[in-house]
Order: C-alpha cells, then sequence, then structure tokens
C-alpha cells in the first residue's frame, strides 16, 4: 500500500461526524521526501523510535496520552489521541504536544500490557518499553499535511496550516502489530 492511500485507511477509522462538528481531519496531504521536512520536525518526526521516549526527551519531561475516541473494527483497536505535556507549574495548562491514529492488532501481545493498552492511561510507547515486549518501528513515510477542521482543533492550530507527521508500522516479536498517523504539534516557544 502506499503512503497516501494507508493515510486515507488511518484518517478513515474515525471519519467526521454526520453532525459536522468536528469537520475533516485534513484538508490535504503529501508524502515528502526527509530534505523536505524543516527542522524541528525532521528531528521529532524521521526515526526509527517511539514517538513517545522523542516527544519527551524533546519537550523535557513526561507526556501522558489523551484517548479522544477508541472502537474495534475488524478485530483491531483503533484509536484517536493525543500525547501532552503535563503543566509544570501551578496555573499552567497541559500542551497538546501530538496527534495521533492508531490501529493495533492486541492478539500479538500479552494480557497485562495489552490491559493497560485498553485502559488509555499510559501512552502506547511506554506500555511496550516497561513491558520489554520486542518491538521494532519501520517508519514508513514522512508528511507535509494541510490541517482540516478536525487537526486544527486537535492542535491547536488554525484551519489550513501546515504540519508534519509520519505514517510507521510497530513490529511486536516480529509480527506487524499497529499502523499509526503521528503528527507533531507546532513547536513554539517552550
Amino acid at each position: 500500500m502506499n503512503a497516501l492511500a494507508e493515510l486515507d485507511s488511518l484518517t478513515a477509522m474515525f471519519p467526521p461526524s454526520p453532525e459536522g462538528e468536528e469537520g475533516p481531519l485534513l484538508a490535504a496531504a503529501e508524502h515528502v521526501p526527509h530534505s523536505a521536512v524543516p527542522e524541528p520536525y525532521r528531528t521529532l518526526l524521521d526515526h526509527d523510535a517511539h514517538m513517545t521516549v522523542t516527544m519527551e526527551r524533546f519537550h523535557g519531561g513526561p507526556v501522558a496520552v489523551r484517548v479522544l475516541d477508541e472502537k474495534w473494527e475488524n478485530g483491531k483497536y483503533c484509536r484517536k489521541i493525543t500525547l501532552v505535556r503535563e503543566p509544570e507549574r501551578p496555573g499552567e495548562t497541559e500542551r497538546t504536544v501530538q496527534f495521533g491514529l492508531v490501529r493495533f492488532d492486541l492478539s500479538y501481545l500479552d494480557p497485562e500490557p495489552r490491559e493497560e493498552i485498553l485502559g488509555g492511561e499510559i501512552p502506547l510507547g511506554r506500555v511496550l518499553i516497561e513491558h520489554d515486549v520486542l518491538r521494532e518501528v519501520d517508519l514508513g513515510a514522512l508528511l507535509k499535511l494541510t490541517a482540516g477542521p478536525g487537526l486544527a482543533r486537535h492542535l491547536g492550530v488554525t484551519e489550513g496550516e501546515t504540519v508534519w507527521g509520519r505514517l510507521a508500522t510497530i513490529f511486536t516479536n516480529g509480527k506487524p502489530a499497529l499502523d499509526l498517523l503521528e503528527v507533531a504539534a507546532p513547536v513554539g516557544a517552550d
């Protein structure tokens, strides 16, 4: 499957609501070479590591997962999430650092990590690392995305703004268990 077809497959998991309250996730998408991705987004996205670890390193502290929607589809667990950097000081609010779509064949995991993932309290990468699940992250494509109303709302950007993302597959114990769309939030002054 080519990158844009995979992107369509992932975004189709959570279509806009019939009431039109969110609108389409993306206005446009382009598969781009790594040289077309500006810093710091190239560093954030162009690697074969877990985004949880990458975001924590870049943003200087732990991130938490917020499950926005979830469902089962064709025997696979699908969810729409954001990763947030929790407030460092009283009075601050959490900051979204990443938006993601995940399609996961949980049959490749033991019961304990499977239950933690379904619990939605711990970022996926952290669960896999803490349970020492044999895993390999395969970067599939880097993407230049134009935020539609849905993505703009989740990332706190203006509709039509350019954001950067990636498609990846995570193999657990040698099996292609997860397909991911991961979109970095715009980086401002931290």
